[in-house]
C-alpha cells in the first residue's frame, strides 16, 4: 500500500469522485460488489461543488493522483433539499445526545463516506473518517449520520469507529440507524 494522503478536495478531484460514486452506487454498483457495502444518494456535479465551496465539506484520500475514498460533511442547511435529511432535521429538537438536545447549530450531517474496494480494510475508511471529523470539529460538537439497516458493512465499519446508536427511525419505508459522534473524539484512538 502507498503512502495515502487526506485533504480537502478541490473541483479538479470531481471526475474522480463521481467515477467513485458511480462505481458504489445502489443503483449502478455490480451484484458482486453489492455485500461490502454501497452509497444511496447520488449527487450532482454542481451538489459536490456546493459541498467543496460553502461547506469545505468533501474530504478525500489520495493514493499518488488517484482519489480511492471520500467522505462528505457539510450543515443541515446544506442537506436540507434532500426529503430524507428533511426528515431528520425536523427531529433534532426530539434527538438528545451527549446530553444535549440537537439542532442545526449544533450537529452536523456526516456521509456518505466511500472507500475504493481495493484499500477497504487497510485503514482508509478510519483515516478518513477521521480527517472529516477533523475539518468540522470547530464549527460543530456533534457528528450525526444514518445507516441503512440493509447495510451491514457500513454498520459494522461506523460501529468498529466508536459511533453510538442515537436512534432507529423509517423514512420511505426504509428502516435506518441513527449515529453520533462526540466532534473532539478522534477515532483512530
Amino acid at each position: 500500500m502507498k503512502n495515502i494522503t487526506y485533504r480537502l478536495a478541490t473541483k479538479d478531484d470531481l471526475d474522480q469522485v463521481h467515477m467513485l460514486q458511480n462505481r458504489y452506487h445502489v443503483s449502478t454498483i455490480s451484484d458482486e460488489d453489492r455485500p461490502d457495502g454501497f452509497v444511496t444518494t447520488l449527487f450532482t456535479t454542481e451538489q459536490f461543488e456546493r459541498l467543496i465551496d460553502d461547506e469545505a465539506g468533501l474530504s478525500i484520500a489520495v493514493d499518488g493522483d488517484k482519489v480511492v475514498g471520500y467522505a462528505m460533511a457539510a450543515s443541515w442547511k446544506y442537506w436540507s433539499e434532500w426529503p430524507l435529511f428533511a426528515h431528520m432535521i425536523k427531529e433534532l429538537p426530539n434527538t438528545e445526545y451527549l446530553g444535549r438536545t440537537l439542532s442545526m447549530e449544533n450537529s452536523y450531517q456526516y456521509g456518505p463516506i466511500c472507500v475504493d474496494k481495493e484499500y477497504r480494510g487497510t485503514g482508509v475508511f478510519a483515516h478518513l473518517f477521521d480527517f472529516s471529523r477533523e475539518s468540522m470539529r470547530d464549527r460543530y460538537p456533534v457528528l450525526l449520520t444514518f445507516v441503512n439497516q440493509i447495510n451491514p458493512r457500513s454498520i459494522a465499519a461506523h460501529r468498529k469507529l466508536g459511533l453510538d446508536l442515537v436512534k432507529e427511525f423509517q423514512f420511505n419505508n426504509n428502516d435506518y440507524y441513527e449515529l453520533g459522534l462526540d466532534t473532539g473524539k478522534s477515532v483512530l484512538g
